[in-house]
């Protein structure tokens, strides 16, 4: 991953929030000048977050295969395998473990929904998705599946998740085959309409959890009140793990479904495909095999 492109993205995300933060303070002046030097502060922030979102996508092109659509039963992959010997304890420090990666994501997502957008404008003139940035929101999503698997969302691992928007060697997968073409009209509602009956029914199952931690928190979703059904069945795992020193294959199997669901209504609300998530909970380490049929 490119240093130079992650701290111009860090520039232009702490450039957009001073702006916009400056305008939410009261008393602020509305005088033409000043006014002009704020639009002018955004205009540099997003200039930044583009050109080092674009730099990081293209670090990362190289060597990192997308999935192959012809032999995938859907453009999206999401995996997570099972550690065997998993530590009894570890889970209960994991979370503070992750705060590092808890901070550049939130970096990260803080420039996603810019990414997006401005992504979404070339679909919409062009009917294609600017590579460089595809990886980069590919990347993203994928880092944060790895966290979310090592600290929160399944516990299904003691490896350190890497600091890398790249493919690699963990036990948590993600990828998304990159589009030829994609619909110019599609998105215009792909985000807030189409996508609106998988994102209640993802909301449903993790409580808002994964809107919490994404761009799409401004889009998706209501605040997370008590506990989710996901968060549930992790703590349950959690407490078996931690008397019996065994991780039950059933829960795992269910909370990857419920994280696969999630992330592709991700990537379909993101613009990364225009292939619609289907409605069914594919449990299991692995995604389903083109003609096996579905799992639930």
């Amino acid at each position: 991953m490119s240093g130079l492109h992650m701290a111009l993205l860090v520039i232009g995300v702490l450039l957009t929030a001073a702006s916009l933060g400056s305008i939410a303070v009261p008393g602020f002046p509305d005088t033409g000048p000043e006014l002009a030097a704020v639009a002018a502060v955004a205009a540099l922030g997003v200039l930044a977050i583009l050109v080092g979102a674009a730099g990081l996508g293209r670090s990362i092109a190289a060597g990192a295969p997308q999935v192959d659509e012809s032999s995938a039963a859907l453009p999206t992959e999401v995996s997570g395998h099972l550690d065997p010997g998993l530590s009894r304890w570890k889970w209960l420090v994991k979370w503070f473990l992750a705060i590092p990666h808890v901070v550049v994501l939130a970096l990260l997502w803080a420039a996603f929904p810019v990414v997006t957008l401005a992504a979404g404008l070339v679909i919409l003139v062009t009917g294609r998705y600017p590579a460089s940035w595809f990886q980069f929101c590919v990347g993203v999503l994928r880092w944060n599946w790895r966290v979310s698997f090592y600290a929160y969302s399944v516990l299904g691992t003691d490896a350190y998740p890497p600091f890398t928007l790249a493919r690699g060697p963990y036990p948590a997968r993600f990828d998304v085959a990159y589009p030829e073409r994609l619909s110019h009209w599609q998105v215009l509602v792909k985000s807030w309409l189409f996508a609106l009956p998988n994102l209640l029914i993802v909301a449903a199952m993790t409580g808002g959890a994964w809107a919490n931690d994404s761009w799409s928190n401004e889009s998706w979703s209501t605040e997370t009140r008590g506990i989710s059904l996901t968060g549930a069945l992790v703590l349950i795992a959690a407490v078996i793990l931690l008397f019996t020193g065994v991780y039950r294959q059933g829960i795992f199997n269910l909370l990857v479904g419920l994280n696969r669901w999630a992330l592709r209504t991700a990537a379909y609300t993101a613009l990364m495909t225009d292939t619609y998530p289907p409605f069914r909970l594919d449990q299991g380490a692995g995604e389903p095999v083109p003609g096996s049929g579905p799992r639930t």
